[in-house]
């Protein structure tokens, strides 16, 4: 009993760090929800061209994203550390790294967004998400500058900046959605394009609203003070690229992996993608929590590396797995029990033939999305954990092969060349997913373990 006490007393600060991340993203997500909803109701057509516009752009957003995520662990460490000028120099060169960086991935997207038209999907679908593809893609500008401060804020725990930022940010989305994708209070009908130029907005305003809370708050507003003042780091700038680099692999191995299967189900046929996408989306919720406990597990973790205590950092990781683990068992029961139920909340009850395909693939799917659960969780949380400690190049091989050798050509054989369609395609998802979750936990325990032996 005092053993695993020794665990779960560490529940109640992991998710004292963890819920304003949770509540944030799933914020973002549940904006992401909306739009779908909103979307869903033109007609599946348009729910799958969102879903095609998305994962287009989602890799370059994950790359994005992820690079900025070798920030918290810096910040965390240098902050256990009491080295502020460390710690300020390293928010100043990561802010110019994620303005270079934004600016980059969106003249990449801008300029790649022509292979659609290539990639064998509905050429309906494909008219469609041309413009909305624009729109997100120049959003990843402020966004990419947005994950600079957030990273910055969590790496020194005070994670409800971000959470606030998002969440406001979030419902300007949903207004804006609202009267644009439908043409309200006098404005015309834009549909797609609606959602587009809601989400490029809100972005922006999210910049702005967590530059004014981090300089609103007494504790780190001292950080912002002459901030690009400080001359440029080559020392800080390489380490920020040699975590960031490997992370933004990592993530977008993992990304590329999700979208893969939305193009594949995009060959299969438009109902099977709109299914595949309403199965993502729900899946995505829940997986906001894990990513939560994740960012947790990299403060923390992060945190103990900078006084080289192995011993309490392999506690405190192991408590995070056994809570991680045990929100995702209930999960999966929600997803089983209410299978038939949730996708009906994207589409129009309009009994139509194809509301009716794409409702029931879509519950098909959620029984496969409630098993990969508990390995969805583990393996975000390792790659937390792994980060906390600075390790991330052997991740990224583990993500890459995971995901990319082994979960890819499974998903594509399933899924086009047998009659499962779009179940193969989750199924693809979830030996992905099983096998990344236990190379990566085994990571990094053998490293704590090699660690505490010295």
């Amino acid at each position: 009993m005092n053993l695993l006490q020794a665990y779960t007393k560490e529940f109640s600060y992991n998710l004292k760090l963890a819920y304003p991340v949770i509540i944030g993203m799933i914020g973002h997500t549940l904006v992401g929800f909306v739009d779908n909803a909103m979307v869903g109701q033109l007609g599946t057509s348009e729910l799958a061209a969102i879903s095609l516009g998305n994962s287009f752009v989602f890799l370059a957003m994950a790359f994005g994203i992820g690079f900025s995520t070798a920030i918290t662990p810096l910040i965390a460490e240098s902050d256990a550390k009491k080295n502020k000028s460390n710690t300020k120099s390293i928010l100043s060169n990561g802010i110019l790294v994620c303005i270079l960086l934004g600016a980059v991935l969106t003249i990449i997207v801008l300029i790649a967004k022509p292979i659609i038209y290539y990639m064998g999907q509905s050429e309906e679908v494909v008219n469609l998400a041309y413009p909305y593809i624009t729109l997100v893609a120049i959003s990843l500008f402020p966004l990419i500058i947005f994950q600079s401060f957030k990273q910055f804020s969590d790496g020194l725990s005070f994670t409800k900046i971000a959470m606030i930022s998002t969440v406001i940010a979030n419902l300007v989305n949903v207004v804006i959605n609202y009267i644009l994708i439908y043409g309200k209070f006098g404005f015309p009908k834009l549909e797609l394009v609606g959602a587009g130029i809601g989400t490029l907005i809100s972005r922006f305003i999210m910049v702005l609203i967590i530059i004014y809370l981090i300089k609103s708050n007494p504790k780190i507003n001292k950080y912002l003070d002459n901030l690009f003042s400080l001359k440029f780091s080559f020392i800080i700038t390489k380490k920020i690229i040699n975590l960031g680099y490997p992370s933004a692999l990592q993530m977008m191995f993992e990304v590329g992996f999700f979208i893969s299967g939305i193009w594949v189900c995009g060959i299969i046929g438009i109902n099977y993608q709109a299914a595949n996408q309403i199965a993502l989306s729900l899946s995505s919720l829940t997986f906001m929590v894990a990513l939560g406990l994740s960012v947790a597990a990299t403060i923390r973790i992060g945190n103990k590396k900078g006084l080289n205590d192995y011993e309490n950092l392999k506690r405190i990781a192991i408590s995070i797995f056994l809570i991680t683990i045990l929100i995702e068992l209930i999960f999966a029961l929600i997803f089983i029990i209410f299978s038939d139920l949730l996708p009906w909340l994207y589409l129009d009850n309009d009994n139509s033939f194809d509301v009716l395909e794409t409702v029931s693939l879509a519950s098909k799917l959620l029984i496969i999305v409630a098993l990969f659960q508990i390995f969805d969780g583990i393996q975000i949380v390792a790659q937390g954990a792994l980060r906390g400690i600075q390790d991330v190049k052997i991740p990224s091989m583990i993500c890459f092969l995971s995901y990319i050798i082994f979960g890819v050509p499974i998903m594509i054989y399933l899924g086009l060349y047998t009659d499962l369609k779009a179940t193969g395609v989750w199924i693809g998802f979830l030996i992905g997913l099983i096998i990344a979750s236990i190379l990566l936990s085994i990571r990094f325990f053998n490293k704590c373990n090699n660690e505490i032996k010295k």
